[in-house]
């Protein structure tokens, strides 16, 4: 097995870990950052939603593909972030085993897919393409 392999497991091990003890704690942060989240799955467009955390190594390293995405993707498709870190409630409702994770959404709203781990620019947009959005 070659390094990159090893490299991310064990960040996929460590995001799981932290999320776990994240979730079985019982404090809670300020409710000030009670951000507004948006509906999921946006009504009318396929949708990706990333559940992540803002800390997390992984989902920084998806930060600036997902904010990419969002741009070419405006008003074709809809691509929500969520950190289950500030939002542990979301990490339950959508059953959150590790992060970054990925649940992709057809226009219906039905659940077509979901990926855990990073997950690249182009693998994303293939995605798409196979729900129908264009680039």
């Amino acid at each position: 097995m070659n390094f990159t392999y090893h490299r991310q497991l064990a960040m996929f091990v460590l995001s799981t870990v932290i999320l776990v003890l994240v979730l079985s704690t019982s404090g809670h942060a300020a409710d000030a950052k009670a951000a507004v989240i948006p509906p999921v799955p946006t009504p009318g467009l396929v949708t990706m939603l990333d559940l992540g955390a803002t800390q997390c190594v992984p989902c920084k390293m998806m930060a600036p593909i997902i904010e990419e995405l969002k741009v070419e993707y405006q008003g074709r498709a809809s691509i929500i972030f969520i950190d289950v870190w500030q939002h542990r409630e979301q990490a339950r409702l959508f059953g959150i085993k590790g992060i970054p994770t990925q649940i992709f959404y057809d226009r219906d709203g039905n659940e077509v897919g979901r990926h855990v781990g990073f997950m690249d620019k182009e693998s994303i947009v293939s995605v798409f393409k196979k729900l129908g959005v264009p680039h």
